[in-house]
């Protein structure tokens, strides 16, 4: 028996991320950080593409609130001009009123109907490109990230969130655009109409501007809060139906009803705040503007009786402060989604901004070619040390070298450092000191599918996707051919079970892998890695969920599966550890033994102990 070398002893154990320190309150309130500028770069960079589509629509609305605005100057033209005309027997000026009105509500509807086109196409795109981001980024952050963040806060990201900037896009920015606008080509009418009267509207839109500000501030912080509140619901909701056995079976319904009940009050609460804010802002806006449409008509029409203003101005100017106040509303409802919109994209913004712990390279190299019938590729672990970021170590600084073609089992206590070390292996995460070498490139050095094809685990989840048997065997080659998948299958005894199965390999094993035993849906997992052929293969407890029969009839396949392939087998039952050339005892992330399975049980250290209290169990 041989001892492993190791710089320094071991001062923590191993830890599942998920409960680590590190799990900092970013995480817990479901607010990543975001970097300064983030959120404007994300909504740059996805309209940049559609920079064009965005000018088109901008002046079709150009166009449709010209027409739009045109009204009020033909009724004025009309009462102060087409009727006196119309008196004296002169018909012309009426009917150019009424084309003109008639025209402009055409070329109107006609331009909004173009507008709604064209930004619709535009927000779609857009939505389409944001969701595609966040899919591919949550795919490409690193497993420590995916251990930390729950699936259903990225759930709320790609849909509550998305629908967020949805209505924002369809609705709001066209509210604000309007708004804008009419507030434009009324000022500049009015003022061109009567200076006075002019004056006295746009003064108005001092309390108004005030009002939209206080009304912004407050209504920030509500839909931020109430953001959280939604991913909360969604979060809760997810696991628990992801956990149903777990509920059913330890009776958590009625805490879980309970526990989403407050959630969901604290969802409706904040639902409520956000109504109040809006009906603050619709009263006090509409308090203002009739106050100030009460004004002007009446000066206005004090100034048509002493003669110094035109029936007409004066009829014009109501319409257009009408026009010009009720999008108040609107503005409103824009803010309303602007704020919605902005709290969503912001926490998009912080989840696009993470980067994966484990990045790709610069500079990728490949491995060397494997020679014809050279068996499996030689791991060393180079001064290896790993920690969590907080500086809780779990593996202390160690040397360890797996000759190429050797099956080594790594076995210890729960919490000893085992699916650690395989994790580095797999580089799911990249050690904190030292290197992870495979035929002596450092795997940080390897792209991403390079590593892929060379190093395979199978993990205890044996995790299958909705599709078929096929499908799933075929996960790690999709062009693998049939006879490829059956005979993958058949090594290591999934045939039979497959073949009994509805359709056979065509049979649709639904989601999670439910239509079959979880036995049988680790024997599939099994024969995807047989069919994935990789240099370095790595079993996490892999048999764990096969009973005695299914267990003896993997490990009868295995000599076949690991040969010609470098080995790591993580395992609890000291069974599967008959088939390893080689045993790694671990204790407190320390490999504290090493050596032949033979020469380990005739010792007298830790894995005799396991050995023989294995074998009383038996008995």
């Amino acid at each position: 028996m041989t001892a492993p070398t190791t710089a320094s002893p071991a001062t923590g154990d191993e830890r599942d991320p998920a409960t680590a320190p590190e799990e900092a309150d970013a995480f817990d309130r479901d607010v990543l950080p975001t970097p300064p500028g983030a959120t404007g770069t994300l909504l740059r960079s996805l309209l940049a593409p559609m920079r064009a589509r965005v000018a088109l629509t901008t002046f079709l609305l150009l166009l449709q609130q010209a027409a739009v605005q045109a009204g009020p100057l033909l009724v004025a033209y009309a009462i102060d001009r087409a009727v006196p005309a119309f008196r004296e027997d002169d018909l012309g000026p009426l009917v150019a009123v009424g084309v003109g009105y008639l025209g402009c509500a055409l070329a109107g509807g006609g331009l909004q109907y173009a507008f709604l086109i064209a930004s619709a196409r535009v927000n779609q795109d857009v939505l389409l490109d944001l969701r595609g981001r966040i899919f591919r980024h949550a795919q490409a952050l690193s497993v420590d990230f995916h251990e930390r963040y729950t699936s259903g806060r990225l759930i709320s990201r790609s849909t509550t969130d998305v629908e967020s900037l949805r209505e924002l896009l369809s609705e709001g920015l066209q509210e604000l655009v309007t708004v804008v606008l009419s507030f434009l080509y009324i000022s500049a009418m009015l003022l061109w109409l009567d200076l006075g009267l002019g004056a006295v509207a746009v003064a108005s839109f001092g309390p108004l501007y005030l009002l939209v500000r206080v009304y912004q501030r407050r209504a920030g912080r509500v839909f931020t809060a109430r953001s959280s509140a939604v991913a909360a619901v969604i979060v809760k909701f997810v696991e628990t139906v992801n956990g149903i056995r777990p509920v059913r079976a330890f009776r958590r319904e009625a805490v879980n009803e309970a526990d989403f009940r407050v959630l969901n009050q604290r969802h409706e609460r904040t639902n409520g705040d956000a109504l109040l804010e809006m009906a603050r802002y619709v009263v006090g806006s509409r308090l203002v503007a009739n106050t100030a449409v009460a004004l002007i008509v009446l000066w206005g029409a004090r100034r048509v009786a002493d003669g110094s203003l035109a029936l007409g101005v004066l009829a014009a100017a109501v319409l257009y402060l009408r026009r010009l106040y009720d999008p108040i509303d609107r503005l409103g409802m824009f803010l309303n989604s602007y704020q919605s919109a902005a709290a969503s994209l912001e926490k998009i913004a912080g989840l696009l901004a993470q980067e994966p712990s484990v990045p790709e390279p610069a500079a990728p190299r490949e491995l060397p070619a494997r020679r014809s019938g050279m068996p499996g590729r030689e791991v060393v672990f180079d001064g290896v040390g790993f920690g969590y970021r907080t500086g809780g170590e779990v593996l202390p600084r160690f040397d360890l070298t797996l000759p190429a073609g050797q099956t080594v089992a790594v076995v210890g206590t729960t919490g000893a450092g085992k699916s650690t070390l395989a994790k580095l292996l797999a580089r799911f995460y990249d050690p904190t000191a030292g290197r992870v070498l495979l035929d002596g490139v450092d795997l940080r050095e390897l792209a991403t599918a390079e590593l892929r094809r060379g190093v395979v685990m199978v993990t205890q989840e044996a995790f299958l996707f909705s599709g078929t048997v096929a499908d799933n065997i075929a996960l790690g080659r999709p062009d693998a051919s049939r006879e490829d998948i059956e005979r993958a299958a058949k090594a290591i005894g999934a045939h039979e079970f497959i073949s009994a199965l509805p359709d056979g390999y065509d049979t649709d094993v639904r989601r999670r892998g439910g239509r079959i035993s979880a036995g049988q849906r680790q024997l599939v997992s099994f024969a995807r890695a047989l069919l994935a052929d990789p240099a370095v293969l790595i079993l996490d407890e892999a048999t764990s969920s096969l009973d005695v029969p299914g267990e003896r009839a993997v490990q009868a396949a295995m000599a076949t599966v690991l040969k010609g392939r470098t080995a790591v087998v993580i395992a609890h039952r000291l069974s599967t550890v008959e088939i390893a050339d080689r045993v790694l005892v671990m204790e407190r992330g320390r490999i504290v033994e090493d050596g032949t399975p033979a020469e380990l049980v005739a010792g007298t250290g830790r894995f005799a102990d396991l050995h023989r209290a294995w074998r009383d169990s038996l008995a």
